[in-house]
């Protein structure tokens, strides 16, 4: 009797720290159950260089392996005009609305000549949730970010009044409360959040980033389920909160990690991979502190001088991966020409034993690497999943997106990182360096307690992959549930 065959697609924002996940998963999910192959659609943004090298690989990658996994790249829209938005959020979404019609196309096709069993969209791809609707496929929402943000996205309705309530435009454009002391109740946060920590869109409530992500988490309850990059032993509590009446099934899937990496597809991956690695091998087990602010963090002149005086001061070997600020809004941090001109003078030249400068960097393999003994990070979910995968304990420097809230709950509720900042984002006071310093110490002398944790999550992010494993079993929950659907819908027809 033949083999049931399912195809399942993905469509994602177009950013690296949205995309790498959801092909992983796709590549999981796939490897999990032959009965599924997968489809994922692609948005092109044309000034996002590192993005578009990604893409190329993925599609130059699928021709050459057995993969379950194929890869379509939608025709180009316009983009909004700058009258029509107000915020990069504002112009990805508009922008991903665009492209409404070729997805619909595209998964047409499809549909004529195989069984389509959901579509997957994505936590900023909702409005595809309309193209679905019009095909009758079931839809999916894959969430790349902790349980906890979406319990906060699922809460941000209820805590709109609250916000309108108690908070006051301040002079930078943020709301600010009206009592220092109040406090907010998010259900799968442990401890009540302080207003800074919140993602600057929420905070920016005369910006059409706050309308946008409520249409989003407006959205994610139209869904069939919610799966998350996150698992049970991680994040119980949040976990646990969202199992509630009224929300879609909630499957903790993950840790999703991509262990090949940018060595593979980046311009310069493999030869700056090697001279980083070979010096790594060179230096003492736990000695270096490796810093890095993701794929779209960059700090600027003054931030960087402030770090560079704290890394001498501190003495402990470094690996600084340093960004050049984007030259255009819709860019990606790029790579200094003369990275020394941004330094203090003689830095290199002092430092040339103690620690290493580079640009763009692998940062899981570094993460793997048995030197590195602990990392400075924008505690972008990604990252803090590879970190907690390689034991690797994080000092929190966070700087877009919702990185201040993750970066709160793995400090104060996961006891898993120390503190340098929570809620560091543009346009703060500077870290200066005594505060570096102090953070560095911790993290590289102290808090053992935090390490002893961070090791131990090590061993689970590990076994729950496994059979019988928490998120072995949810997501067989998961195909479970697809299937069911479409074998349901088919005997309705």
């Amino acid at each position: 009797m033949a083999m049931d065959k399912y195809e399942v697609v993905f469509i994602s924002t177009p950013l690296i720290g949205n995309l790498v996940p959801t092909v992983e998963f796709s590549h999981h999910l796939t490897r999990h159950d032959p009965r599924f192959s997968a489809t994922i659609l692609i948005i092109t943004v044309h000034e996002r260089i590192i993005v578009n090298l990604y893409t190329q690989s993925l599609a130059t990658a699928a021709s050459h392996s057995q993969s379950h996994v194929n890869f379509i790249h939608l025709p180009t829209v316009q983009p909004p005009t700058r009258y029509q938005y107000q915020s990069s959020l504002g112009y990805t979404s508009l922008f991903i609305d665009k492209h409404k019609p070729h997805v619909k196309h595209a998964i047409s096709t499809l549909a004529s000549t195989t069984s389509v069993a959901a579509l997957f969209v994505d936590m900023f791809t909702t409005s595809m949730i309309d193209v679905a609707q019009d095909l009758g496929i079931p839809c999916y929402l894959f969430f790349a970010s902790p349980a906890s943000f979406l319990g906060f996205m699922l809460h941000l309705p209820a805590l709109a009044t609250q916000l309108a309530a108690d908070f006051v435009d301040s002079h930078s454009g943020l709301i600010a409360p009206k009592d220092s002391a109040i406090e907010l109740i998010v259900p799968t946060f442990s401890k009540p959040l302080p207003p800074s920590v919140l993602p600057s869109s929420v905070l920016k409530r005369n910006k059409d980033g706050y309308f946008w992500y409520l249409e989003h988490a407006r959205r994610y309850t139209e869904t069939m389920g919610i799966v998350v990059n996150t698992f049970l032993e991680l994040e119980p509590h949040a976990i646990a909160s969202l199992s509630i009446s009224g929300l879609p099934p909630v499957y903790p899937v993950g840790p999703i990690l991509d262990h090949a990496g940018a060595s593979q597809w980046h311009t310069d991956g493999a030869q700056l991979h090697d001279s980083i690695m070979e010096w790594l091998d060179q230096q003492p087990p736990s000695s270096v502190v490796f810093l890095c602010f993701g794929s779209m963090g960059s700090l600027k002149g003054p931030q960087l001088r402030e770090i560079a005086i704290g890394l001498e001061r501190s003495g402990y070997r470094f690996l600084w991966s340093i960004r050049e600020p984007p030259k255009g809004k819709l860019d990606l941090p790029g790579e200094y020409t003369n990275v020394e001109a941004v330094l203090p003078a003689g830095f290199l030249d002092r430092t040339a034993g103690l620690g290493l400068v580079c640009g763009w960097v692998h940062q899981v393999r570094v993460l793997s690497h048995q030197a590195i003994g602990g990392f400075v990070s924008h505690c972008g979910w990604n990252s803090i999943l590879e970190s907690v995968w390689h034991g690797v304990p994080i000092a929190t420097w966070p700087v877009y997106a919702e990185q201040q809230m993750n970066a709160f709950e793995l400090v104060k509720e996961l006891g898993l990182g120390v503190e340098i900042r929570l809620d560091y984002r543009e346009g703060s006071d500077l870290v200066v360096a005594e505060e570096l310093e102090r953070g560095l110490r911790r993290l590289m002398d102290g808090e053992d307690e935090v390490k002893a944790k961070v090791r131990e999550m090590k061993s689970k992010s590990r076994m729950v992959l496994m059979k019988n494993g928490s998120s072995c079993k949810s997501l067989a929950s998961l195909i479970q549930e697809i299937s069911g659907r479409i074998q349901g819908l088919k005997k309705d027809c």
